[in-house]
């Protein structure tokens, strides 16, 4: 159980929970940023804008998080409210492209991390280490939260994307909804060491970026 790791590596387990709550809480306050911005102020007359866990999250959402290393975020809209009939499709993009920004954010300080150490310290110090773990599990967390939400599976925003796309798609959710759900349980099994393999090499590559500025 994720919990474990707490009494392995202390500062690892801590890091991890630092990063995915960061990263969450700011998906879901792009969520609500934006749509305040397509003309629907239900988040934010609700407080969602705010990086607060408590209210991004909530108490459940946490304990799960300590205590199994899953978290997940919700944030209210309506989409009556929004603007034009595409604003629903931006809000629900927000939040995986924040996910992205972070993704590239994260890589290219891992690499300027590195670069730091072999360049111009010429050695490895403690703080640096736990600059570049930090800056790494960053990368690595959003580069998945990217493309998990992403998935057109339903309670993602990939669904709602789709089903903008495609509007006959909501008249079959009920039918639908089983099935994915099916889906993407097999996909949290069998997919997501993968999906941590590609989040890995995707940072690696653009920490090379990084690297090369200093």
């Amino acid at each position: 159980m994720f919990i474990s790791l707490l009494f392995k590596n202390p500062e690892y387990y801590s890091m991890w929970l630092l990063i995915v709550i960061f990263s969450i809480c700011t998906h879901e306050y792009m969520h609500a940023r934006v749509a305040l911005w397509q003309g629907d102020a239900t988040a934010a007359d609700q407080g969602h804008l705010t990086l607060n866990p408590l209210k991004q999250m909530g108490g459940f959402s946490l304990v799960m998080l300590i205590v199994v290393g899953i978290a997940w975020g919700s944030v209210p809209v309506d989409s009556s409210k929004m603007k034009h009939k595409y604003s629903d499709v931006l809000v629900a993009a927000a939040g995986p492209l924040t996910n992205f920004a972070l993704f590239f954010v994260f890589s290219i300080l891992y690499g300027v991390a590195i670069g730091i150490g072999y360049k111009h310290i010429g050695a490895e110090s403690a703080s640096l280490e736990t600059a570049k773990t930090l800056c790494n599990i960053g990368g690595i967390l959003n580069f998945v939260l990217f493309v998990f939400n992403l998935l057109p599976v339903p309670g993602l925003d990939g669904w709602h994307v789709v089903c903008r796309l495609f509007p006959s798609l909501r008249t079959k959710t009920p039918q639908l909804f089983m099935f994915f759900s099916v889906v993407l349980l097999l996909l949290v099994i069998s997919f997501f060491q993968y999906l941590f393999s590609a989040g890995q090499i995707a940072t690696g590559l653009i920490a090379h970026l990084g690297y090369k500025i200093i």
